[in-house]
């Protein structure tokens, strides 16, 4: 149904002045061309608006409706215009932001401090995905920007790492390993690691099970696709050791009385997390967001992690 805003404000003039005349004057048109207008704004809704007579002009129950109505519809618009244009030059916009659950409890919620402290107009909408998920979902055009763990690119994703950071054990106060100040990956050889299935972030699985075999032994793995809640309760078990981004690892930890976290050396196991984004979307908005986390990786030594 082809309604312009510009009728709609014809018609709203009509209906606040109840005189075609006044209405015609007010709005600087000649009457016969907004009588017109009005007509076809009738005929296009296919119900009167209007009850006409020689001496006066009342509003129908449909043209009483569309009083109440075509308001808002014009507010939008407007609102949705001004928005566009404000995201057109990076000023305001709303964010649809992927992460992948190891980067919810710290490099997430720095980002979107930065965010609101550098670009306060943005709206972020951020949304929980498994890393391998994440390329897919920004190639689709469904986010802006994903937060992933040792991506695998897709065609038309661009991406840079964000984050460098040791992999750490997670493992019950009642383990062997839990008095060791750290944990050569050696001592790995008789445990059993728990991990997500490697589907979920391939690169991040292959690169343990790389060190591992480095070390002179495969590993014993076993995959969960949970919730880190319900990982760290098998973690207290003592029975598997838990591997996880630094930084996932000491959040998750912290509190916990049943939960320790302790460094992997010899050497140590790295683990790389990256931002995506669309290689065709040329916006300021996304420029500028991608500005910050820069300069937020920069503030926090993410890009220079200790390996040693």
């Amino acid at each position: 149904m082809d309604i312009s805003p510009r009728v709609l404000r014809y018609f709203m003039a009509v209906a606040e002045e109840l005189h075609f005349g006044r209405a015609a004057s007010r709005l600087y048109i000649a009457q016969p061309s907004l009588s017109h207008q009005i007509r076809k704004l009738e005929e296009t809704l296919g119900t009167p608006l209007f009850v006409r007579s020689s001496r006066r002009v009342q509003l129908t129950a449909a043209g009483r409706t569309l009083v109440r109505e075509a308001p808002i519809a014009l507010a939008a618009l407007e609102h949705a215009v001004r928005q566009t244009q404000l995201a057109g030059t990076g000023v305001a916009t709303t964010i649809r932001l992927g992460y992948t659950p190891v980067t919810s409890l710290d490099t997430l919620t720095t980002l979107l401090d930065a965010l609101q402290e550098d670009r306060p107009g943005f709206t972020v909408d951020a949304q929980e995905f498994f890393s391998a998920e994440i390329p897919e979902r920004l190639g689709a055009g469904d986010l802006d920007i994903g937060l992933a763990l040792a991506p695998q690119l897709v065609d038309g994703v661009a991406g840079e790492i964000l984050r460098e950071e040791p992999v750490s054990a997670l493992l019950s106060t009642r383990h062997r390993l839990a008095a060791a100040p750290a944990i050569p990956v050696t001592a790995l050889r008789d445990e059993t690691l728990q991990l997500f299935p490697r589907r979920l972030a391939p690169a991040y699985y292959d690169g343990i099970v790389a060190a591992c075999r480095e070390a002179g032994f495969v590993p014993e793995i076993r995959a969960y696709e949970e919730p880190p809640a319900k990982a760290m309760l098998r973690l207290s078990s003592g029975r598997v050791v838990g591997l996880a981004p630094a930084s996932f690892a000491e959040h998750a930890a912290q509190g916990s009385t049943s939960i320790v976290v302790r460094d992997i050396i010899d050497p140590p196991i790295m683990a790389e997390l990256s931002m995506l984004w669309s290689a065709h979307d040329r916006s300021p908005s996304l420029a500028s967001v991608l500005d910050t986390a820069r300069r937020c990786a920069e503030r926090n030594g993410w890009l220079h992690a200790h390996t040693t």
